[in-house]
């Protein structure tokens, strides 16, 4: 019997890489790629999908920015969520991104879940939180092996995956991160807490969260 795997897929190196090592590491037969857009730019869904379509078995690319904002975005902004003072970014889309993995590896009788996460941050206990909800096996090939960037770069290009990133350009991302710039914006920034509670005024006359949800994920 065919053995399957479900992964979070991003695009990125991280997750592009585990797909091979999934096969080569883990005994596994087919890999599945599931890209959650929560409301990434759409070029990036784009990309990932390109990738999936070149180096997964199968992918499922789920849109699910509406209910990003009315199932979780709602309830954090009401709660005030925050993590030691930092508001909760990508983080708090970590668990709907499971959910759909898990969702996805429960309709094609898959048998392991996987994410691209190491072992240094808490995204893995995100992830895993949902996906041990379920009796499948849970695959962490990043944090197992300890993968440095520059084997993964080397790696991706012996797989025949795209590399946009070499190692090199990550040692220039810090150089140029560490800059000073002195240039003045363009243009005056939105003042987006206006614009919330002007959406939020709008559309709660009607008291149709279902609605305003849309019109976020839209925006």
């Amino acid at each position: 019997m065919e053995k399957k795997v479900v992964l979070a897929y991003s695009g990125g190196l991280d997750t592009s890489v585990c797909i091979p090592i999934l096969k080569e590491h883990y005994d596994l037969d087919h890999v599945i790629t599931v890209i959650v857009d929560v409301g990434q730019p759409e070029e990036e869904i784009k990309n990932a999908e390109e990738k999936a379509e070149l180096i997964s078995d199968k992918n499922f690319t789920i849109d699910v920015k509406a209910e990003f904002v009315k199932d979780y975005i709602f309830p954090l902004i009401k709660a005030n969520g925050n993590y030691e003072g930092y508001v909760l970014g990508t983080a708090i889309a970590r668990p709907l991104i499971a959910k759909k993995v898990l969702e996805v590896a429960l309709a094609e009788g898959a048998g392991a879940l996987a994410h691209g996460c190491t072992g240094k941050g808490n995204d893995q206990l995100r992830f895993e939180a949902v996906f041990r909800s379920s009796d499948m096996d849970v695959l962490a090939p990043m944090r197992d092996m300890n993968l440095t960037r520059e084997w993964e770069i080397n790696y991706a290009k012996e797989h025949g995956i795209p590399v946009r990133q070499e190692a090199h350009d990550v040692l220039k991302k810090f150089e140029v991160e560490d800059k000073v710039t002195t240039e003045e914006p363009e243009e005056e920034p939105h003042d987006l807490e206006k614009d919330f509670i002007s959406l939020i005024d709008i559309k709660t006359e009607s008291n149709d969260l279902g609605e305003l949800a849309d019109v976020l994920a839209e925006s």
